[in-house]
């Protein structure tokens, strides 16, 4: 990677491995799987795209875009009521794309199955309370001999914008949410606060009150910080800004309008 440029999936890595949150005076409450303390009736199934776009301080005339689809729905598996997440990042060349497939517990968000292609190489795994295992029934999984046990269950970190969606959002509460990126590193809790509250200003003139939720880290030197804005009535994501050396990442919640790109490609 150069020193001027940062990839989509590159920052993702960053984030997701880099985080170690300040402790913040106030009392932290942990979000565990099973204390259930998410509000999964919060999640609401549907599609929803965002628009993600660099900023590079040492070039302030070009951006660098990304399109983001989550689709989540619910299903069964095993007779257990479940939520499906299939997800496709597209960018400007097929390396930039990704796909994601997630399920999990309707009843606690608790992982249950996990497969992403990543520049074309597909990794699927099998999650449960006490550890995460490659899935050996598919054929076409390089980590079908991934295997790592932990000592608590832990939650998807690639499903953080659906987590979020769930959170008991109050002013100045901080949360510690116990995440994993499966496949890489260890379970980490993170720590998100609620630094306040702000009016959001939509692409109609609509004004929405939302939280406004922060998470900082440092990895080698580096500071990074990230804001989520989530809003009040109806716990919805609706932007998200990154801030790392040397750039910035943007994420905005599309309007319903935007057109499924992805469903072009799909055989009836």
């Amino acid at each position: 990677m150069k020193a001027t440029t940062i990839t989509l999936l590159g920052l993702a890595a960053i984030l997701l491995f880099s985080a170690k949150s300040q402790m913040a005076h106030a009392q932290v409450d942990t979000i565990r799987v099973n204390d259930h303390r998410l509000n999964t009736a919060a999640l609401k199934p549907g599609l929803r795209q965002y628009l993600v776009y660099f900023q590079n301080t040492k070039i302030p005339k070009m951006l660098r875009f990304w399109f983001w689809l989550r689709d989540t729905k619910i299903g069964q598996r095993n007779g257990e009521k479940v939520f499906a997440t299939t997800q496709h990042w597209y960018g400007s060349d097929t390396i930039s794309y990704r796909s994601g497939y997630s399920i999990n517990r309707a009843s606690d968000f608790a992982p249950v199955y996990h497969s992403e292609v990543i520049n074309g190489k597909m990794g699927a795994y099998n999650w449960f309370a006490d550890k995460v295992t490659g899935a050996d029934s598919i054929a076409t999984n390089t980590k079908k001999d991934f295997k790592l046990e932990f000592d608590k269950p832990c939650f998807n970190w690639n499903l953080d914008i659906e987590t979020f969606e769930m959170l008991p959002l109050e002013a100045g509460k901080t949360f510690a949410i116990n995440f994993y990126d499966a496949g890489f590193g260890k379970p980490t809790f993170v720590n998100y606060k609620v630094t306040g509250s702000e009016v959001l200003l939509t692409y109609n003139g609509q004004k929405i009150d939302c939280w406004k939720l922060f998470n900082e880290s440092d990895n080698a030197g580096r500071h990074f910080t990230q804001t989520f804005w989530i809003s009040k009535k109806a716990h919805e994501f609706l932007k998200e800004e990154d801030s790392f050396p040397g750039g910035y990442r943007y994420k905005v919640k599309m309007p319903a309008a935007a057109a499924d790109i992805s469903s072009r490609f799909q055989k009836p």
